[in-house]
């Protein structure tokens, strides 16, 4: 995970039991997702899933501490200390900066001449553009993204800094807008890198197993059971992202890992594993049919 260019990074939060105080605390998961096939990459997908205490920014900083290449995340300023020595570069995320727009559209009752219903036009042109060149190389995303959304992010710049100066600061409109103009830089590099995704909808996707899992096991035992969860959550999810069924990929190294040896454990990591018939995630298996 950490070899890779680019990584994916969320978080989200968990209940956890605490002793002695006769009710739960807020942990966190964090996870780390490397998926470079929307650039045409072969290079296999994984999901890294780690766990803390807290929220505190010196969790990513530490898991991160090793990594070099882009970070693609939210608005969280515990990333912040991570762009400061210029050896991770920042992300920003469309589908973030997207939903206040969004919030707006939906207060107004969905007026399609609202500012927030313009707003949204102009961000689902540039998605547009992603779906015709997703699978593509990250040199034919580059031309692609220079040529088509180059010249609507600009436009979209003079638009919205001309909206700021119209609207009272303390506006809703004034906060949708400030959260583009702030992370700019970081909301346009993907144009100039092919390798860059236009959101982080890779770590948003590997979080909602741990979402749907809140509503069935309501918390976890310990820090302790954070942390083997975590383990549990980069095998699965990474089995997924390989087209693996989660529950065929666990049973078959657990029927081999103790034959295993240590030094080889790697063989057993679900893009090194040999696949038996069964092991297909069902749905995968339908669409190729």
């Amino acid at each position: 995970m950490l070899a890779a260019e680019k990584v994916h990074a969320d978080d989200t939060p968990v209940k956890v039991l605490d002793p002695g105080a006769g009710k739960t605390k807020t942990g966190r998961l964090w996870v780390y997702v490397r998926d470079d096939r929307p650039a045409g990459s072969l290079a296999p997908a994984a999901a890294w899933y780690q766990y803390s205490p807290d929220r505190k920014g010196e969790h990513p900083q530490d898991h991160l501490k090793t990594f070099r290449g882009v970070l693609q995340a939210d608005a969280y300023g515990g990333w912040a200390r991570l762009y400061e020595k210029d050896k991770v570069v920042e992300a920003a995320c469309w589908a973030h900066a997207r939903r206040p727009w969004w919030d707006l559209y939906q207060s107004t009752g969905r007026a399609p001449d609202s500012l927030a219903a313009q707003a949204l036009r102009r961000i689902k042109a540039l998605y547009e553009i992603e779906a015709e060149i997703r699978g593509q190389s990250p040199e034919i995303r580059r031309a692609q993204r220079q040529a088509r959304a180059g010249p609507m992010l600009k436009e979209m710049h003079q638009w919205l800094t001309g909206l700021l100066a119209r609207v009272s600061a303390k506006s809703e409109i004034a906060q949708a807008i400030g959260y583009s103009l702030v992370r700019w830089t970081a909301l346009t590099r993907y144009v100039d890198d092919g390798r860059i995704e236009i959101d982080n909808s890779a770590a948003e996707r590997a979080l909602r197993g741990v979402a749907l899992g809140r509503n069935n096991f309501l918390f976890m035992g310990s820090d302790a059971g954070g942390e083997r969860a975590a383990a549990m959550y980069s095998l699965v999810e990474s089995a997924k992202l390989n087209g693996l069924d989660p529950q065929a990929y666990l049973r078959e190294v657990f029927d081999r890992i103790a034959e295993h040896p240590v030094n080889r454990v790697e063989d057993l990591l679900p893009w090194n594993i040999a696949v038996r018939p069964g092991m297909h995630q069902p749905e995968l298996q339908t669409r190729a049919a």
